[in-house]
């Protein structure tokens, strides 16, 4: 009489032996899925690079936009290559035979199981890689943008007296309030009323001579 452990090892064997005859459709299956998704990657850094680039590179230094335009040229490259390894995994090459001998179909479905795995592991490592270089244009980008003055809210208010220079703290009617940093090193506010504002000026930074 056949135990529990000898009714599983048979069933175990039993679905080795069918796993021949599913693997093949199981890979092409997996391949659509990496198509689908390799397919939405590029479509998306396609979109962002139409869309958002120029806006993102124009405040950062020539060395900068040209090592970020590589990079996603490249990431671009390995995400649409890893798509038509996709596709090729899914859906093979064009092919006019019709094998109708068992031996012969059973060697050319082990062929063509080492081809799909081979074609997935390679748009696999372009996902991969293309998207680790996509990442590393937009580090690129955020590390080296230049902060324009008006992030800074440091501005120089030009008056009948003379100029001084801090953050912007407020405007109004009345006048411009600034915080500036003194000859002593100390911070302090200021008020300029508004009948001795001349310009009010956005700036990246105050020269020491103009602060307070």
């Amino acid at each position: 009489m056949a135990t529990p452990a000898d009714r599983r090892n048979r069933r175990w064997a039993e679905l080795a032996r069918e796993l021949e005859f599913t693997q093949l459709p199981e890979l092409r299956r997996q391949a659509e899925g990496w198509r689908s998704g390799l397919a939405g990657l590029t479509a998306l850094l396609a979109t962002l690079v139409v869309l958002k680039g120029r806006d993102d590179l124009s405040k950062i230094p020539d060395w900068s936009r040209w090592t970020a335009g590589v990079l996603t040229g490249i990431a671009f490259a390995l995400l649409l290559t890893g798509s038509v390894c996709a596709v090729r995994a899914a859906h093979g090459t064009p092919d006019s035979r019709i094998l109708l001998a068992g031996q012969t179909l059973r060697s050319w479905t082990r062929k063509e199981i080492v081809r799909v795995t081979r074609y997935l592991r390679w748009a696999a490592f372009c996902c991969v890689a293309g998207i680790i270089l996509a990442a590393g244009a937009v580090i690129v980008v955020w590390a080296t943008t230049k902060a324009s003055p008006a992030d800074t809210h440091l501005v120089r208010v030009t008056t009948t007296a003379g100029e001084r220079c801090g953050e912007l703290l407020g405007a109004g009617r009345e006048g411009v309030r600034i915080k500036s940093e003194g000859k002593s090193g100390g911070a302090g506010e200021a008020f300029v009323p508004a009948a001795q504002v001349v310009a009010v000026t956005p700036v990246a930074a105050c020269a020491s001579s103009g602060a307070g």
